[in-house]
């Protein structure tokens, strides 16, 4: 998967740092995902994490960007002394704010919806953007013990 750009910040008052991927919209997520969870240290935790990333970044690309590759997906990885945090964004017109639930589907054959759900069980916190084509997905970073 060729790697568009990669762009880098650190603002040391603070302790963040961030990190944008820009990539054509694709469902080779491999060695984006093998980036993304790279400063995840507790393997339990980057499990999860990895499932929850994998979910969205399926949806950005089939649901927001229609599957055509010509699109591009924008990943930001936020990194603070607290949190771990992911923004996916497609060039898509966005979920409606109807889809953005946490629960399952109430008919076990619903051909979506579960997607949601297991976003929504992977991190702590989960935020939309007002227009819905950038999802923020956040845990808390593992205490070292």
């Amino acid at each position: 998967m060729p790697l568009l750009s990669k762009t880098c910040a650190q603002a040391s008052t603070h302790r963040l740092r961030w990190e944008d991927f820009i990539l054509p919209s694709t469902l080779q997520l491999a060695p984006l995902m093998e980036l993304l969870i790279e400063p995840v240290s507790c393997e339990v935790v980057s499990q999860r994490v990895q499932l929850g990333l994998h979910e969205a970044l399926v949806n950005a690309v089939r649901h927001g960007n229609q599957d055509n590759p010509a699109k591009r997906l924008r990943v930001r990885r936020v990194l603070t002394p607290n949190w771990l945090i992911w923004q996916v964004q497609d060039e898509g017109l966005g979920v409606p704010r109807s889809a953005r639930l946490s629960s399952l589907p109430e008919a076990l054959d619903a051909r979506c919806g579960r997607g949601m759900y297991l976003i929504h069980q992977c991190f702590e916190d989960v935020r939309w953007s007002r227009r819905g084509n950038r999802l923020q997905l956040a845990c808390r970073r593992p205490q070292a013990a």
